[in-house]
């Protein structure tokens, strides 16, 4: 056995590939993970398998860690890098499907469409007013792949766009041509409409959205996260929300998952979606095309396009 497959990743794309054990809920058994991985060279995981130094040093063959998705926060690159285990990612591959979804959740929000659809089943026709997105200012904290294909669609709306990204230049020419205007977090918190989360958990980001940073909103604005459930704070956000500091919420990412609705069930202002926004039809092809590519070129001795630790 040289490839295992230890989560919920598969489609005719690996086909192409020979030896290949799916084991889609291996990472819940450390026991049963540990002993697959003895004959592993590559393994593919999603977010849920958590690549330590303790499991690659149960994998003494491994030669390639294949990530379906793009956050990394579950794999040790440091530990692969210092045993010559490289790290790829489909980095980009389903940032169009984020960027929808970040999008679809603005307006879920924006025009009360759960609240309505909640009325009209229990009988109801109370039709409330919602809120255009057309002319407003939306705010990206993260200025790549994702945020960049929310703000081609918005660019559609008319909208105003600005960005908090401290790896970025307001000279890069991919966030000049875009229209998206590079400014201070605090600035962008206080100045916009609608805030989408686009960057990873990691000691900088975690509870960078919390309750000093959601008062000087908007009471109008909508906060989406489409990013990393750790970002924001929830306990900071429900009490944003219990007293209006701002207007409502779209998560598709919590900072515990899977994770408990409860404190949420309370506001008819918050959609929650399961953790899907990179998940498409259209991604996971792309994706699972280019880990079948990537493990293929490492088996076989070839340079890595999707390489994301230093093991190319």
């Amino acid at each position: 056995m040289s490839i295992l497959i230890v989560e919920d990743v598969y489609g005719p794309e690996f086909k192409s590939l020979s030896n290949v054990v799916y084991e889609p809920t291996a990472f819940g058994d450390k026991a049963k993970l540990f002993s697959l991985l003895a004959d592993a060279e590559a393994i593919v995981v999603r977010n849920r398998t958590q690549v330590t130094a303790n499991l690659l040093d149960h994998a003494p063959k491994l030669k390639i860690v294949a990530r379906a998705g793009v956050g990394l926060d579950n794999i040790d690159i440091s530990a692969c890098n210092q045993r010559g285990v490289a790290v790829i990612a489909g980095l980009g591959a389903n940032a169009v499907s984020v960027g929808e979804l970040a999008v679809g959740l603005a307006l879920t929000v924006a025009r009360q469409i759960g609240e309505h659809h909640q009325e009209i089943i229990l009988g109801k026709w109370n039709r409330t007013p919602g809120t255009e997105l057309t002319g407003k200012t939306w705010g990206l904290i993260g200025c790549g792949a994702t945020a960049k294909a929310a703000a081609r669609l918005l660019s559609g709306f008319q909208m105003k766009i600005i960005g908090y990204d401290p790896f970025v230049s307001a000279n890069d020419p991919s966030i000049s041509e875009l229209g998206i205007e590079v400014t201070e977090l605090n600035n962008l918190l206080s100045s916009s409409d609608f805030v989408s989360i686009h960057v990873p958990s990691n000691k900088d980001t975690n509870h960078l959205i919390n309750l000093d940073r959601l008062k000087p909103m908007k009471p109008n604005c909508i906060l989406v996260n489409v990013g990393r459930g750790e970002v924001v704070d929830e306990t900071a956000l429900v009490t944003a929300l219990e007293s209006g500091l701002i207007a409502g919420a779209g998560l598709d990412v919590r900072e515990k998952e899977p994770s408990d609705a409860s404190k949420f069930q309370k506001f008819s202002n918050v959609v929650l979606t399961l953790h899907v926004a990179g998940i498409t039809h259209e991604s996971q092809i792309r994706i699972n095309q280019i880990l079948v590519d990537e493990i293929i070129r490492k088996l076989t001795n070839q340079p890595l396009q999707y390489a994301v630790g230093e093991v190319k």
